[in-house]
C-alpha cells in the first residue's frame, strides 16, 4: 500500500463504485481546474494507439527555488494556468519522463524500474538548473497517479497506462535566468503501440541535413527542448513513406546516434551493438535493460561508436524506448540505398521484446528487482 497525501477516502475502494466519479467533485488547486468525469471506458477490445486519452486525475506539487517539493495532491485532469512569463514558456526550462503501469492477471499494478526515471529527472534537473523531486517522492507520485486512474489501465495484453511526469519552470522570469518556482505533475493515458505500423517492422531514413544533438549540448538529458527540433526532419521523412528518422553525429555525419525518440541497436550474429552514451545520446531505461537482458541471454553486447556504414552488414536493427518497447526495423534508407533486415520469428529483436514485455507484465519472474508491484 502507498502513502496517500490527499484528503478523501481510499481511492482503491471507491474509484470503481458505480456512479461515484460522476458525483464526486474536487476543488481547484493553484490554477488547476476541476473537469467533468469522462464517459465510461470503451470495451476492452477497443483499438489503442499512442494518442492522448485523458483520464480522471493528475498529480501536482510545486516548490520555490531553494526549497524542496512537499506532498502533492491529486486533482481532476485539466488545463493548467501559467504566467505568460513562465520559464518553461519563454526559455524552455522543462523536463519530461515516460513510464508505464501494467495490470497483472490478479488486478495488481506494476511499474518497471521507476527509480531509474526519477534518477534521470534529477540528472536532467541539475543540467537545466531546476529543482527536482526526490526519488521516493517521484515513485510515490507515480503510484498515486496510477491508482487514481486504475480503471483506465487496460487488461493484461491489451496495452498499458502511460504515465507522463513533467517538471517545468512555472515561475515568471523576464531576463534569461532560472525560474523562481517549479511545478512537478504527472498525467496519464491508456496506450498501446507507439508507431502507426503497430508491431510491424519500421522503415527508417538516415538524416544528414538536420542534427538531433551536438557535443556538450543537452542531448543526453530529457529536456523538452530536444524534441521540437526533430519535427521538421520527421515530417519530411513521413511524407516520403518512412516511419521515422535515424540521426548521425553532428561532428562528421559518420556515426549512428538515435532515432527521433528512441535508441538504436544493430545485430550481427551473436554480437549486438549500440552507440555509446557520449553526451549526445539519451540514456534510455529500456536501452539499459535490453543490454542487461541480452547479456543474460548469451549475446555479446557492445556499447561503442557505430559507423553508419555498418548498417549494410547488419543482420538486424531494432529500436528501444519506453513508448516503443523493442521495435523491429525492417529497412533503413541511406543516400538512396535501402537495406532490408531480418524481422519476425526467430529474430533477436523478437526474443528481447518477449523477454522484456514478460517482465513488465508479470508473465516472467522478476529476479532483478526491477518491478514495483502495488495496489
Amino acid at each position: 500500500m502507498i502513502q496517500r497525501t490527499f484528503n478523501f477516502p481510499s481511492i482503491k475502494k471507491i474509484l470503481l463504485q458505480p456512479g461515484y466519479l460522476s458525483s464526486f467533485k474536487i476543488g481547484a488547486y493553484n490554477g488547476y481546474t476541476s473537469q467533468p468525469s469522462p464517459l465510461p471506458i470503451p470495451d476492452s477490445t477497443y483499438s489503442l494507439g499512442f494518442g492522448l486519452m485523458p483520464t480522471d486525475y493528475m498529480y501536482v506539487t510545486k516548490c520555490c527555488v531553494g526549497q524542496n517539493f512537499g506532498h502533492g495532491q491529486l486533482n481532476r485532469y485539466g488545463n493548467i494556468e501559467l504566467s505568460p512569463s513562465a520559464g518553461v514558456l519563454n526559455y524552455g526550462q522543462g523536463l519530461f519522463e515516460g513510464t508505464k503501469a501494467y495490470r497483472k492477471e490478479n488486478g495488481k499494478l506494476m511499474l518497471f524500474r521507476p527509480e531509474e526515471n526519477a534518477i534521470r529527472m534529477k540528472i536532467g534537473a541539475e543540467r537545466m538548473c531546476m529543482t527536482a523531486p526526490s526519488i521516493d517522492q517521484f515513485v510515490d507520485a507515480l503510484k498515486q497517479t496510477a491508482l487514481a486512474n486504475k480503471r483506465w489501465v487496460p487488461p493484461p495484453g491489451k496495452g498499458s497506462l502511460y504515465l507522463r511526469p513533467l517538471l517545468i519552470g512555472s515561475g515568471p522570469v523576464l531576463g534569461l535566468a532560472p525560474a523562481p518556482e517549479y511545478t512537478f505533475l504527472i498525467y496519464a493515458s491508456p496506450v498501446r503501440n507507439y508507431f502507426k505500423e503497430g508491431s510491424a517492422p519500421l522503415n527508417l531514413y538516415v538524416e544528414e541535413d538536420f542534427d538531433r544533438a551536438s557535443r556538450r549540448g543537452t542531448g543526453s538529458v530529457k529536456t523538452i527542448s530536444n524534441y521540437a527540433p526533430v519535427l521538421m526532419a520527421q515530417s519530411i521523412a513521413k511524407s516520403r513513406g518512412f516511419s521515422d528518422v535515424l540521426y548521425l553525429d553532428s561532428d562528421n555525419k559518420k556515426n549512428l546516434e538515435e532515432v527521433s525518440s528512441c535508441n538504436i541497436f544493430i545485430a550481427k550474429g551473436k554480437i549486438i551493438s549500440t552507440p555509446a552514451i557520449n553526451g549526445t545520446i539519451l540514456s534510455g531505461i529500456t536501452r539499459k535493460s535490453v543490454i542487461e537482458i541480452a547479456s543474460d541471454l548469451g549475446y555479446q553486447v557492445e556499447e561503442r561508436v557505430v559507423a553508419v556504414d555498418e548498417l549494410t552488414e547488419a543482420d538486424e536493427v531494432f529500436c528501444t524506448g519506453t513508448a516503443v518497447g523493442v521495435a523491429p526495423v525492417g529497412s533503413i534508407t541511406y543516400r538512396n540505398r535501402r537495406v532490408d533486415y531480418k524481422t519476425g520469428s526467430g529474430s533477436i529483436c523478437e526474443e528481447l521484446y518477449n523477454t522484456i514485455l514478460g517482465l513488465q507484465t508479470g508473465s516472467i519472474e522478476d529476479k532483478k528487482g526491477w518491478i514495483v508491484e502495488f495496489d
